[in-house]
């Protein structure tokens, strides 16, 4: 699983996702990319399942990016506990995302494999998602 190796603190507040992503909305390094279409978090494990998802259609072949990390921690208090004592331990961590944002990258690879790629990593991810080409971020459209 993705994670920090060592942060500041250990507990963060859950902070705020509005507004539009202004960083990371291009494709940088792939032909093709995957775009997040509303605010969600998205856990460690469904980054690993996608990427899983994404290499096994491609038959290992292409390349790869991940374009979020994710260093948010999120806590929990155990099941069926009182209110009060304290704030609960680290359970997960996650990748803040807002719309806009590029998740994953795919190059090296024909455009009806890495869009079927891209489709079947979309259906591990929390939130609304958009199959999207450079050239379709370059035109203004997204």
């Amino acid at each position: 699983m993705l994670m920090p190796k060592r942060v500041k603190h250990r507990k963060q507040f859950r902070g705020t996702m509005t507004g539009k992503a202004t960083r990371g909305n291009k494709i940088v390094n792939g032909e093709f990319g995957i775009v997040a279409m509303e605010p969600c978090w998205i856990k460690s494990n469904q980054i690993e399942a996608a990427r899983i998802a994404m290499t096994r259609h491609a038959k290992r072949g292409g390349k790869v990016w991940i374009k979020i990390f994710p260093d948010h921690p999120v806590t929990a208090q155990p099941a069926e506990t009182r209110m009060g004592k304290g704030k609960g331990n680290l359970e997960y961590w996650v990748a803040v995302v807002k719309p806009g944002r590029v998740l994953f990258e795919i190059a090296g690879i024909p455009e009806e494999t890495a869009r079927e790629a891209l489709r079947l990593a979309t259906h591990k991810l929390p939130c609304k998602c958009k199959i999207v080409s450079k050239a379709d971020l370059e035109g203004g459209e997204a």
